[in-house]
């Protein structure tokens, strides 16, 4: 079975003042025999932990655990109590993790504020140290395309329609698929941090990805991600036999939209790519809305002074940002919780190497070290007795 695992350290007044957040489930894995060490087996090499969920989401999950325990161990005596939450099933949508808890144990998660995957981590900005600070995501949905035709024994294929070609016209117009341009949110009000000078548009905005891609190619990403929905195919189900022509195939795709995107404009999208190709039907699973929380808050401000404490350095920039994945924040976010999504990677540990859900995960052992340190920081400076 799932289990969901709460733990709390008390403080004076009974109520709690900050949720830890993690989540145990992890991605399958696809192809063991390219994995440099065996993907279950935590090995320790290049000053590196090896295996799958070491990042996603184990890493941050023994911060706050070594965070809680230091706290405990030395016996800090705490005004309000630290929540720690690590919930399964985040993997595949957060409903038996986070999301059966805030349907039927609410209470448990009662916080005012949380840290949880999904920011937090360092990114180059014209040689100054910044982290993004994870506020909101996009939104997430799954999405299934069903093309029918006419099965035939493939001895004869003209006496049938071949399902596989009518989806391999829909793959080809996803591909060619351009979406709308969107410079709307937080983070395009930051550009000038990576001096970036041009205002960005809807208009400009794609040759600005392009003139930082050789210079910042993961800043590049990240803006690319943020200023457009995405519909990637992932996987596809059909035939029944190698001598029949398909009658029906089906094709899974993921979708990740805008904060003003909902449902309606995913469907008019569709209705615009999938226009005149016969015998197609879709359906949407609405997994996960846009969600965010404000960026100039009290909170932020306490993680900022804390990050800068933990890490000795008074030089660093914070600029917000959407994860382009869905976490479990959502959850709390709707239940009144400030959630940010604060990893604390160190500033010298390359997140491109980090490899999540692919092979080889790792998370580097500097920053299991910063993030406890960020997790210590933050918990004793909101909720410690001083």
């Amino acid at each position: 079975g799932r289990g969901n695992f709460i733990a709390r350290l008390e403080g004076r007044s009974g109520k709690a003042g900050l949720m830890f957040m993690s989540h145990t489930d992890v991605v399958p894995v696809e192809e063991e025999e390219k994995w440099r060490f065996p993907p279950f087996s935590a090995t320790i090499a290049d000053g590196r932990v090896f295996g799958r969920g070491a990042s996603d989401c184990k890493g941050l999950l023994t911060c706050q655990l070594m965070a809680m325990r230091i706290l405990k161990r030395n016996g800090v005596e705490l005004e309000d109590s630290l929540i720690l939450a690590s919930c399964a099933d985040e993997e595949h949508g957060g409903r038996y993790g986070f999301g059966w808890m805030a349907e039927h144990h609410p209470e448990k998660l009662a916080a005012p504020f949380a840290v949880n995957e999904g920011g937090g981590v360092p990114i180059e900005a014209a040689g100054n140290l910044t982290y993004l600070l994870g506020v909101g995501e996009k939104g997430r949905l799954q999405l299934e395309i069903e093309v029918r035709g006419t099965s035939a024994h493939a001895s004869t294929p003209w006496q049938g329609t071949n399902a596989l070609f009518g989806l391999s016209e829909v793959v080809k117009r996803i591909e060619a698929y351009e979406a709308e341009r969107d410079t709307s949110t937080s983070l395009f009000q930051h550009l000038s941090i990576f001096a970036i000078e041009d205002k960005p548009s809807p208009e400009n905005i794609d040759q600005i990805i392009a003139d930082t891609e050789g210079r910042n190619p993961r800043f590049a990403s990240i803006m690319k991600a943020l200023s457009r929905m995405t519909i990637t195919p992932t996987m596809i189900q059909g035939g029944i036999k190698s001598n029949s022509v398909p009658e029906s195939v089906r094709l899974t795709c993921d979708v990740r939209t805008l904060p003003h995107q909902d449902e309606a404009y995913v469907r008019q999208e569709l209705a615009k790519i999938l226009d005149g190709i016969p015998g197609v039907e879709i359906e949407i699973d609405y997994m996960s809305i846009p969600n965010s929380s404000p960026f100039e808050t009290e909170f932020a401000q306490r993680i900022q002074i804390s990050t800068a404490n933990a890490l000795d350095r008074d030089d660093i920039q914070w600029v917000p940002s959407l994860s382009t994945g869905f976490t479990d924040s959502r959850f709390t976010r709707n239940l009144g919780t400030i959630t940010y999504g604060m990893v604390g990677s160190h500033p010298d540990d390359d997140p491109m190497i980090t490899f999540i859900h692919g092979t080889n995960e790792s998370v580097g052992i500097r920053s299991l070290i910063s993030g406890t340190k960020i997790m210590l920081a933050l918990a004793y400076d909101l909720l410690a007795v001083k």
